[in-house]
């Protein structure tokens, strides 16, 4: 008769980091998921376009600067966003601390100019088909920067509590951070068709 090995299992940590844990899975699928939507949105604008007569429709181009400062606040949240996902991967507390105190106003900061876009359009949303469009993908679009603005100040909150020292904490740091890198790729397209296409 065989002998049974048996394995000590009790050494292994109790949740995986990285691409070893599910909520990197779900959060990379729920970006899968989220950035075809906006794949779609971006389709739906062309293949509108490509029916009007003249683009955008019965309305100037929109102002550029709500959407301009707005991009640029973006781009600058990248660097201490990837500092965090680093020191989140050191594990290094205060350091995350800090860097999550941060990322709360720059996650913060982008919906001040986004509130004065939509006035920079020049169109209600149910004026036309463009006005539709244009609309949606800033909706869309302010909707992921609000989610991440209230997971990113929960994650404040638990790194700052007696939770804050545990590693699975540190994995949903690296994953909120990844998550706002999504979110910040996904405006650039999307800038591009509010305010630069209609420049064309």
């Amino acid at each position: 008769m065989k002998e049974r090995v048996v394995a000590d299992l009790s050494k292994l940590p109790l949740h995986g980091l990285g691409s070893a844990s599910l909520t990197f899975w779900g959060t990379s699928a729920f970006m899968l998921i989220e950035g075809m939507g906006f794949a779609l949105a971006i389709v739906v604008y062309f293949y509108l376009m490509s029916l009007a007569p003249h683009w955008p429709i019965e309305a100037p181009a929109p102002d550029l600067l709500p959407g301009t400062i707005l991009t640029l606040l973006l781009l600058v949240s990248i660097v201490p966003n990837m500092l965090v996902a680093r020191w989140a991967k050191q594990r290094d507390l205060r350091k995350v601390r800090v860097g999550l105190i941060v990322m709360t106003l720059l996650g913060a900061s982008p919906l001040i100019p986004r509130a004065f876009e939509f006035r920079a359009l020049h169109i209600g949303w149910d004026d036309d088909a463009y006005g539709s469009i244009i609309w949606t993908m800033l909706g869309l679009h302010a909707t992921h920067i609000i989610t991440d603005l209230i997971d990113t100040i929960v994650l404040a909150c638990l790194m700052f509590s007696k939770h804050g020292d545990n590693a699975r904490r540190y994995g949903d740091v690296e994953d909120n951070a990844l998550y706002w890198n999504f979110v910040v790729l996904a405006w650039l397209p999307l800038y591009g068709c509010i305010y630069w296409v209609p420049r064309l």
